[in-house]
């Protein structure tokens, strides 16, 4: 089964998930958690001293969000009902906001460097896979 189309993501489990750009025939992550809960998206990354290269944190729903109380920077990527990157932040430096991204449903928080590293532009279709469901 592959989640890359629209759809209610709910009924997906917590991850680990891979996160494909389909666009560029790269892996922007293979250790992807997810955070669909107030409680989990309140969180989010607040416990961690880092992200190590591959893993990361998928929030949804959401159309914005901060790096409050963070301890580094992160990538993040809005992607849309359609898995289409709507807007980038790189190296997101802690204890700002981003802008509400109208049209995303969800966003991706990555370690630093990764988009960049993948070469991911607004507009390339991601897939996110159940990692072993993944497409490789």
């Amino acid at each position: 089964m592959r989640h890359h189309l629209r759809g209610d993501f709910r009924h997906m489990t917590a991850g680990p998930f891979v996160v494909h750009n389909r666009t560029r025939g790269a892996c922007l992550a293979s250790d992807v958690r997810m955070a669909d809960t107030p409680r989990a998206r309140r969180i989010g990354l607040l416990r961690h001293d880092r992200l190590n290269p591959g893993q990361g944190l998928w929030i949804y729903p959401t159309q914005a969000i901060h790096t409050f109380g963070m301890r580094f920077p992160i990538d993040v990527v809005f992607i849309d009902r359609r898995m289409r990157v709507k807007r980038i932040y790189h190296e997101l430096a802690p204890f700002r906001l981003t802008t509400l991204v109208w049209s995303a449903e969800s966003v991706l928080e990555l370690p630093s460097g990764s988009v960049a590293g993948t070469n991911t532009a607004v507009g390339d279709e991601l897939q996110i896979s159940p990692r072993d469901e993944s497409p490789e």
